[in-house]
Order: structure tokens, then C-alpha cells, then sequence
């Protein structure tokens, strides 16, 4: 495979150890797999006995998790590989539970951003920031909403991304799922911020560009970026809400104000 299919095969065979993928959507009547699995991919993971083909879902192997871990390892002897990987330590959940493994940051289209540093040495993107960035990738690549035209693009608040195909009975369920996943995120971040994070996490352009784009003062989109993600990152994995404190008293209790 070359490396636009095993970065395919990898984000199929993630959905498939999260739960079984189903090979129609409702209103698909015939026996084939939907717009959104490359039918060529599919036979050839089922054929290295990566994947299992039930009557309506491709389910899971034995095998499943190890390739992923292979494939998310660094490949020893390979130093020309080397080269272009930036590894981190990650965990891989599995039904067997929990797997170390080394994730190539160099696939992040946040990546080139990864060097900016504070002023005291920490990262400019926090690594909450930085996960919440490739969930939107990951999201809006596997819904396949980019557009056909190149242009500015802006968000759209509704059940359809501008640009995209329209979600027909040619779309999986999981794939009108991720779209809606897209749309809740753009809610989230709210027009203001959606744009710029859409722009440099979706459609991979330079911090300058989008400046440019949008006529910002030089250095204003990465505060945007940053600003934007942990909007989405709140979002992704919402604050746990601290409890109120109760204070019980007697029939009759008041409480003392100060200054009364």
C-alpha cells in the first residue's frame, strides 16, 4: 500500500476496534459497500485477515490492534523513515485494553506549529489544544467535506458543511455521523474562531495565509488558532462543574453580611 492507503487503512481499522462499522446505511438497498469504505481497501485488509466481514458490519481480528501497533511503532532499520517522523509516546485502546505506542506527530496538520514556544519555554499549543485539532481533522476527513471549489471558506451553521456533497443515501451512517460531529464543533468554537480552525486544521494552510487571507495583523492568527482550540477542546471534553457548597442552619437562620 502506498501511504495515502495505510493512513486509510489505519483510520478505518481505529473505527473498527472502537465498534463494529456498519457496511450500509438505512436507506441503502443494495449489497455494497457505502460511498464512504473503499471497496478495494476493504477486500485487501479482509484478504490480511485484518478485518472480518459479517452479514451488515466489518467487524474487528486478532490481528486488528497488533498491525496498529506495527503500524503506529517506529519501524526499526528504516533510518530514511526516521527522517520524517516526530515520534510521541500515545496509548492505543484496544479491546485488550490499553497499548503503548509512538504516534508520528509529523501526520498532525498541526505540526508545523508544534515548535512555537512560550516566552518561558512551554508549548504554545497545549497538548489539549493540539488533540482537539486532529479530532477535528479527523472528523471533517472522514466525512469528506472538502469542498470542490478552492476559495476562502467559511463555516456554516447548519445540518450540511458549505462545499460538501450533499448527505444523500450514498452516505454511511457513521460518515452523516462524523459531518454532524463537524457541525457540533463549528458550533461550539462559534463563527468567529470556526474559521481560522478550519483553515489550518482542516485544510492544512500556513498561519500567513490566513492572515492574509482575511487581511489580520501579522502574528494574530496563531492567537486566533490557540483561542479556537481550546474553545474546541472545552468542547470535546467538557470541565467537570464543581459542586455548590450547602451550608444546612436552624429554622430561622440567616446569614451575616458583611457591612449590614
Amino acid at each position: 500500500m502506498d501511504r495515502p492507503q495505510q493512513k486509510r487503512a489505519r483510520l478505518l481499522l481505529r473505527r473498527v476496534l472502537a465498534g463494529p462499522v456498519p457496511l450500509f446505511s438505512p436507506a441503502e438497498a443494495q449489497a455494497h459497500p457505502p460511498a464512504d469504505l473503499d471497496a478495494e481497501l476493504v477486500d485487501r485488509l479482509i484478504a490480511e485477515g485484518l478485518l472480518i466481514r459479517t452479514d451488515d458490519h466489518l467487524c474487528a481480528t486478532s490481528e486488528t490492534a497488533a498491525y496498529l501497533r506495527r503500524a503506529l511503532c517506529d519501524e526499526a532499520g528504516d533510518p530514511f523513515a526516521d527522517q520524517h517522523r516526530t515520534l510521541e509516546p500515545q496509548v492505543l485502546v484496544t479491546p485488550e485494553g490499553r497499548q503503548p505506542v509512538r504516534r508520528n506527530l509529523a501526520e498532525s496538520p498541526l505540526f508545523p506549529l508544534l515548535r512555537l514556544k512560550e516566552k518561558d519555554g512551554r508549548p504554545f499549543l497545549p497538548e489539549e489544544a493540539v488533540a482537539a485539532g486532529d479530532r477535528l481533522a479527523a472528523d471533517f476527513d472522514f466525512g469528506n467535506l472538502q469542498p470542490r471549489i478552492t476559495a476562502s471558506w467559511q463555516p456554516r451553521l447548519s445540518t450540511r458543511v458549505k462545499g460538501a456533497a450533499p448527505a444523500g443515501p450514498e452516505l454511511s451512517d457513521s460518515r452523516i455521523a462524523a459531518r454532524a460531529r463537524v457541525n457540533r464543533a463549528i458550533e461550539a468554537m462559534g463563527p468567529e474562531l470556526a474559521g481560522v480552525a478550519l483553515d489550518i486544521c482542516c485544510f492544512g494552510k500556513g498561519l500567513e495565509i490566513v492572515e492574509r487571507e482575511r487581511q489580520w495583523p501579522a502574528r494574530s492568527a496563531k492567537l486566533m488558532l490557540r483561542t479556537a482550540l481550546m474553545a474546541l477542546a472545552r468542547h470535546y471534553t467538557p470541565p467537570v462543574a464543581k459542586p455548590r457548597t450547602r451550608h444546612w442552619g436552624a429554622e430561622g437562620f440567616r446569614p451575616e453580611m458583611e457591612g449590614g
